[in-house]
């Protein structure tokens, strides 16, 4: 799963190109906030087995935030967020939204694996696949399988979201806990990634220059 600060950079990424004329210091550091939040399931590990890199790393979450603001915005005669914030406020609450699921939690289920229902369902899916052009055999993609027959496709894959296990079978390595579920011994290197594999690298750095560009060049054309 990619790093924390390479969930930022995908966040400000995001934040720079969606957010228009609401991206601003305060709506930039409140979801690098709401992205950290994911990752606080890894100290559930100091304590219990259950909940490890699931209690706050579901869909299930963002699908309720998702639920009480719409219910605010479009069902409540007057929406909350609005009458306090304004429009700046109901945009920045749905990309919060936004963040939550899809620049963290999806994005580990595509780099690593997530339990994406927990507790609702507590399965651990990693998404797999690919897309690509063949002079033989045209368009083959194996991000969904249309073989109802459950054989494998023309891709030559399976199902594309694979089931790794549940949380009693898959154990999670952090900084915070290096041998989950093994006694810690006491010289124990804990790693705290920055960016495994060049394309985190890569999304690191031009993340964090689209950001820094944001603020600096704005979305206005110079006057001429």
């Amino acid at each position: 799963m990619p790093s924390l600060v390479v969930h930022y950079a995908f966040v400000g990424l995001l934040a720079a190109t969606v957010l228009g004329a609401a991206f601003d210091r305060r709506s930039l550091l409140l979801s690098l906030v709401v992205v950290t939040i994911p990752d606080v399931d890894a100290f559930v590990a100091l304590f219990s087995q259950f909940g490890h890199r699931t209690a706050t790393t579901n869909l299930v979450i963002p699908a309720i935030l998702a639920g009480v603001l719409a219910i605010d915005s479009y069902v409540r005669e007057e929406s909350y967020v609005r009458s306090r914030w304004g429009a700046y406020g109901v945009r920045v609450a749905w990309f919060c939204v936004v963040v939550y699921a899809v620049g963290h939690v999806l994005f580990d289920a595509v780099t690593g694996g997530a339990n994406l229902l927990w507790p609702i369902h507590d399965e651990f899916y990693v998404f797999r696949g690919k897309l690509e052009l063949s002079s033989q055999r045209g368009i083959v993609q194996t991000f969904v399988d249309w073989n109802t027959g459950g054989g494998a496709n023309d891709g030559g894959g399976g199902p594309s979201l694979q089931s790794i296990g549940n949380t009693s079978t898959v154990q999670m390595d952090t900084g915070v806990d290096p041998t989950p579920g093994q006694r810690e011994p006491e010289n124990v290197d804990r790693i705290f990634p920055v960016a495994r594999g060049g394309w985190q690298l890569y999304l690191l750095v031009t993340g964090t220059l689209a950001t820094a560009a944001r603020f600096v060049f704005g979305h206005d054309l110079p006057e001429e």
